[in-house]
């Protein structure tokens, strides 16, 4: 396949915030200092994912720690808002490059985060957050297949993508921090079931989606 051909680099769908973040990204994008690549802000997500399981470490014992989980939830929203948008302003050219290490450290950083979850989670949902990790990894796995088949590549699930999931996730760690984790056992499982009867909603669109181009092109060459 030609770079040309390549549309990883190229998002379709909308979220709610895209509107804001696309002003936001394009009117910082130019004054970016020279010395910072596309590449320094991508490896940035090792770092920030390193920190929060510091932090997350630290919040078993105080959860006022949970502030600088967010700090690095906020740091990597920036840090991945602006690796992409500067390589293309710049025509750095790291086009597949970019999409493989973006979306590979985006899965070491949320896997980062349910790890953290796990270490200040009480006792006994160890293994809903399993089944959340999963889950949030299908939706990855999803969205890389139907990639894979159509050339379309889509994050955004319902209105939903992963900024507005980020300032989601500090939400709930300011409500941690001033209410405790007492309220886990009944809200975690409805979380896990929630993330999961998207995931099937999903797939079974991306599924009637698929279906249809096939039989699209089926009658086509049955025509010919």
């Amino acid at each position: 396949m030609s770079d040309h051909e390549f549309k990883g680099d190229q998002k379709v769908g909308k979220s709610v915030l895209m509107r804001w973040e696309n002003n936001f990204r394009n009117y910082w994008v130019p004054k970016l200092p020279s010395w910072i690549e596309t590449w320094h802000l991508t490896y940035l997500t090792l770092i920030w994912s390193a920190l929060i399981l510091v932090f997350s470490w630290k919040a078993r014992e105080n959860l006022e720690w949970l502030w600088l989980v967010s700090l690095m939830i906020l740091a990597q929203y920036v840090s991945d808002l602006f690796d992409g948008a500067l390589g293309r302003y710049r025509k750095t050219g790291l086009i597949k490059w970019g999409y493989y290490m973006d979306h590979l450290l985006d899965y070491v950083f949320q896997s980062c985060i349910v790890a953290g979850y796990m270490m200040i989670a009480p006792e006994g949902l160890t293994w809903y957050f399993v089944g959340i990790l999963i889950v949030a990894g299908a939706y990855m796995v999803n969205a890389f297949l139907s990639f894979a088949a159509t050339n379309a590549f889509e994050i955004y699930f319902f209105g939903i993508g992963p900024t507005e999931i980020r300032f989601l996730i500090i939400t709930l760690n300011t409500c941690i921090i001033f209410l405790g984790t007492d309220w886990w056992p009944t809200t975690v499982p409805v979380c896990f079931c929630a993330m999961l009867a998207g995931f099937i909603a999903l797939a079974y669109r991306t599924h009637k989606m698929l279906w249809a181009l096939d039989m699209k092109k089926k009658k086509l060459i049955v025509r010919r």
